[in-house]
């Protein structure tokens, strides 16, 4: 039998509050099924390129602000790069940095 991919956080976190209950049982279930190596699309994922390979942004809708999860798919784990509530069209340059400072920092340990 084949095992869920264990998540691995860099950073941020998925908790009431600030995000709604409901918002958080949303997210579980999209990053349980990311964990049993579903793919996810649009409209609850979108890839990343800007942030590196196997890199994408999870949406979660609550119920006044827009939250994203940005992960990577790896062969052994789903990793987390960060957290936060999406304000604007496009994804803030300080997010996208961070996210591969992390990753790399994550990488080369």
């Amino acid at each position: 039998m084949k095992r869920d991919k264990p998540l691995a956080w860099l950073h941020g976190e998925v908790k009431t509050p600030p995000l709604s209950r409901e918002a958080r049982i949303e997210t579980g279930f999209l990053l349980r099924r990311l964990q049993r190596g579903e793919r996810l699309s649009m409209p609850q994922s979108r890839p990343m390129p800007s942030i590196g390979a196997r890199c994408h942004e999870l949406r979660i809708n609550d119920a006044d602000t827009t939250w994203r999860l940005v992960y990577r798919i790896d062969p052994d784990a789903i990793v987390i790069a960060e957290v936060f509530a999406k304000k604007t069209e496009k994804t803030p340059k300080e997010v996208v940095q961070a996210c591969k400072n992390r990753l790399k920092e994550y990488d080369d340990a």
